[in-house]
């Protein structure tokens, strides 16, 4: 025996064909990137270093910067490859826990080097305009200036 459907249960089991759907995207939704409303987009980009406080880098640098996953980092110093861990939001930036190889550096790759690595350890914020990324560094005039690779 059939029991009679009551308006309100007929009305769900004819909406019934929407949950499927629905919850997909409730679950696409969750599992969507937390970078907050404005942020730009990092992970999956690869830069290279033109600039450190204004100055252009060397002639033909290998300075980089690459954020192959959320929450890493890494690149080449200029002679020396790092790794490391990164934390953004849609302006701040923070690296953190950098390490690198240590092979000798020639000529002024060195000290370029240096200044690049140290620049990192203090970066406050970023933008990227018009195929740049641009990275203020508490202490320099002018930020560290990339070009997407």
């Amino acid at each position: 025996m059939n029991k009679p459907l009551s308006s309100s249960q007929g009305t769900l089991r004819r909406m019934a064909w929407l949950l499927p759907p629905l919850l997909a995207t409730l679950a696409a939704c969750a599992g969507a990137s937390s970078a907050p409303a404005g942020a730009v987009a990092l992970v999956g980009t690869e830069w290279r270093l033109e600039s450190i406080n204004g100055q252009p880098v060397m002639d033909r640098s290998e300075a980089s910067l690459q954020f192959p996953e959320s929450g890493r980092v890494a690149g080449n110093g200029s002679c020396n490859r790092f790794v490391g861990a990164v934390v953004t939001d849609s302006e701040n930036i923070i690296f953190r826990q950098m390490a690198s190889t240590k092979m000798a550096c020639m000529g002024g790759a060195g000290e370029q080097e240096s200044r690049y690595m140290e620049a990192l350890r203090h970066a406050q914020r970023y933008q990227v305009l018009d195929g740049q990324l641009r990275i203020h560094v508490q202490g320099m005039a002018q930020p560290l200036l990339f070009k997407k690779k």
